[in-house]
């Protein structure tokens, strides 16, 4: 590191995945596994009340690498909007099930989805098999209490399907242990227009874009954009938006994006993704903005290593982004972290947010508030080995 420190002052703009928590959680994610990962790795770290902004954030005043950091992290909140798309009935789910179903079979999306990582895949069959397990279930309890009351007259043993409703019900009360119906609304929600944004979310993509356009005008050193799961193509196509509406300042503040644990092929592999795809591909080729992507083959959630722009078969000659690493959950966590960690899938997905116990090059909270810029960290890492870069999308038109 050069003796004059690249950053002082840092703007971070947090964009979240399809998830209904309220924006303090992340803060509390966030005070928690900074606390943890300076008594790992030796340095300073503090999370304090946020200043006035417009959305809801924290400030971060660390001593890391020898220099003193300012960090302001503003969570970009859709949470609203996902709690909207979930307000839906058991039937509904069950509509959402055999359209979402519909659309990735028919589409041929799904098979070439499973030939870039089987994880995610299985993932989101997860909730259609378990939804089928919980009607099943309730069906053969109906038809065993028929049989009971058919044993008192014949036509009585209709009436145990009136159980029906009621064990649908307690399995849905019992979803934050399962976990189906939430991922089966995530996939149904950009399943819905077939890749194409609905127009609640392109207008809160436009706020996010303006809000990020008024920090590149500021006295900051970054502008670090960070796209966790689904809010990694959110991030692609706001700074996409941002480029092109020319309101990256030439001598302003280093614009970076940080995309970590990205399921891009879900909504890109759709045959009406034609903005995430364009997206992808204007962004890949900007000399505006650093792209790091960081995932991990130990995360079966996301499409760990897959190049998004390259496996969506849009890559330009021009290709410049993004930087694909791995975090290496096996190498990075000890091994007793591992097996804790191993098989809890929805945490291991979130687990670029948190402490490493055996850090490696990726450090969440020396890139959000350590003294060098997202270029400058990662200017010598060269790409994963093992990154997937074939294209494999049926669909890969930049226009309706």
């Amino acid at each position: 590191m050069s003796s004059e420190p690249q950053v002082r002052r840092r703007r971070v703009f947090y964009i979240p995945g399809y998830d209904p928590i309220p924006p303090r959680r992340y803060r509390e994610l966030y005070r928690k596994e900074s606390a943890a990962q300076a008594v790992i790795s030796g340095y300073e770290i503090n999370v304090l009340q946020a200043k006035a902004q417009a959305r809801f954030g924290w400030n971060v005043s660390a001593q890391i690498e020898g220099a003193e950091v300012e960090s302001a992290v503003e969570v970009l909140v859709w949470s609203d909007i996902v709690k909207g798309s979930m307000d839906q009935g058991i039937l509904a789910t069950y509509v959402q099930l055999i359209r979402t179903a519909a659309i990735y079979i028919g589409t041929g999306a799904l098979f070439r989805l499973m030939r870039l990582r089987k994880g995610p895949v299985i993932a989101a069959l997860y909730p259609v098999g378990f939804l089928l397990v919980q009607l099943s279930i309730a069906f053969m309890v109906a038809w065993a209490l028929g049989r009971m009351l058919a044993l008192w007259h014949p036509w009585a043993a209709w009436g145990g399907l009136g159980v029906v409703p009621f064990i649908l019900e307690w399995f849905r009360r019992l979803d934050g242990r399962f976990f189906a119906y939430y991922l089966m609304h995530d996939y149904a929600y950009s399943a819905r227009y077939l890749g194409a944004n609905p127009p609640e979310l392109e207008a809160r993509m436009a706020e996010f874009t303006a809000e990020i356009a008024q920090a590149l005008q500021g006295d900051c050193d970054e502008v670090l954009v960070v796209g966790h799961s689904s809010g990694a193509h959110l991030g692609v196509s706001i700074l996409a938006d941002l480029i092109r509406g020319g309101q990256v300042p030439k001598h302003g503040p280093a614009l970076s994006f940080l995309s970590l644990g990205q399921v891009v092929p879900m909504v890109s592999f759709l045959p009406r993704a034609h903005r995430l795809r364009a997206d992808l591909a204007y962004l890949s080729a900007r000399d505006e903005v650093t792209w790091v992507d960081v995932t991990a083959p130990g995360d079966g959630c996301a499409f760990a290593l897959c190049d998004p722009v390259a496996v969506s078969g849009v890559a330009p000659k021009d290709k410049r982004w993004p930087l694909v690493i791995s975090a290496a959950f096996t190498q990075t966590l000890s091994a007793e972290r591992w097996r804790a960690l191993r098989w809890r899938f929805f945490r291991l997905h979130f687990q670029y947010l948190c402490a490493f116990d055996r850090p490696g090059d990726y450090d969440y909270f020396r890139v959000t508030a350590g003294p060098l810029t997202l270029a400058a960290r990662f200017r010598d890492r060269p790409p994963s080995k093992s990154r997937i870069e074939r294209a494999t999308s049926r669909y890969t038109s930049l226009a309706p």
